[in-house]
């Protein structure tokens, strides 16, 4: 997902405070404000609840979109702990990318039990999201060339410790080099709509890949703007992502959330090997927006504020608007 905070080593304020303001449709708040100084990366939806992690201490956070209440139901290792993208899956199980520490968890969300983890590359690394297939968990590296894999068992069974797969990533996959922050290179990752391939976006070269989950071939996706949405006249009709972050598919329409403060929303083919840009959709209230998780008709996306130096009692929220 993101381009990280500058300093993840402050710790996460008390979960108190945690507001919502519900001027919303149906009483459901437009804004939920989050534990001061928590830091918030990535966000996984199921019915009215969401999950949260941070990248001040590994924390995960739980919180109910109808009223804005929320605990922290996981407790990360402390300062030095990142988490970042993350998914939950059919049995309630959160797959967590770990950042810097190169590791992938697997949470339950209801026990805060830490149920595996995975050490999916050493440093330098950045493990950051993550995707859920029907028999795979993928998460990319944004330091690296690579996705890394934990194969499912039978009824979703976990991979034993040292079971991680690596695909390197090759044909057009352009991996940019530079020190972090700026060579942040795969970032989000969500399935085609055909669920044959991958979808992988580089931050660092605002391009959108699909790859191939057999053999690591990455191939651009070509994405249009034909009715120049986006109002960049410098584009001629062809879409870069600079800033690109999370993913977020539905059907064929991908969401793609650019830090800069607005999420493109593209008309896939089912292969994922064309898109046409729909809608850029902007709000006041985006800063440093992440990612997105969906529930109904409206995109959830937390607000990173990797633009302002983080102290314990920053302020952090999710956006809620209309898809």
């Amino acid at each position: 997902m993101a381009a990280l905070g500058a300093a993840l080593l402050l710790t996460v304020g008390a979960a108190v405070g945690a507001t919502a303001h519900p001027d919303g449709d149906h009483g459901f708040p437009d804004r939920i404000d989050l534990p001061r100084g928590f830091q918030p990366e990535g966000i996984a939806i199921r019915g009215h609840t969401a999950w949260l992690g941070s990248l001040a201490d590994g924390d995960i956070y739980q919180v109910d979109l109808r009223t804005g209440e929320g605990e922290v139901v996981f407790q990360g290792a402390g300062p030095g702990t990142t988490s970042v993208g993350l998914k939950i899956d059919r049995h309630e199980r959160l797959f967590v990318a770990g950042g810097f520490a190169g590791d992938a968890r697997v949470v339950d969300p209801e026990t805060g039990e830490l149920l595996a983890s995975y050490r999916l590359a050493s440093a330098p690394t950045i493990i950051n999201d993550v995707v859920l297939t029907r028999h795979s968990a993928w998460f990319t590296d944004s330091s690296r060339a690579v996705l890394h894999r934990l194969r499912l068992g039978r009824h979703g069974s976990l991979p034993d410790a040292d079971d991680v797969e690596h695909l390197a990533l090759t044909g057009e996959w352009q991996q940019i080099p530079g020190q972090y922050p700026a060579g942040i290179n795969a970032n989000g990752i969500e399935r085609t709509p055909d669920h044959r391939g991958l979808l992988v976006v580089n931050s660092a070269a605002g391009t959108l890949f699909r790859v191939d989950p057999r053999t690591g071939d990455a191939r651009e996706v070509e994405l249009t703007d034909p009715d120049d949405l986006n109002g960049d006249p410098a584009d001629d009709g062809a879409v870069k992502l600079a800033g690109g972050d999370g993913l977020l598919l539905r059907g064929r329409n991908l969401y793609v959330v650019l830090n800069r403060g607005a999420v493109y929303e593209f008309d896939l083919d089912r292969a994922g090997r064309t898109g046409t840009l729909d809608e850029v959709i902007t709000s006041d209230d985006f800063a440093v927006p992440t990612t997105a998780a969906r529930l109904g008709h409206w995109l959830y996306i937390p607000n990173a504020r990797f633009d302002v130096t983080p102290t314990p009692t920053t302020e952090y929220w999710i956006t809620r608007v209309d898809r």
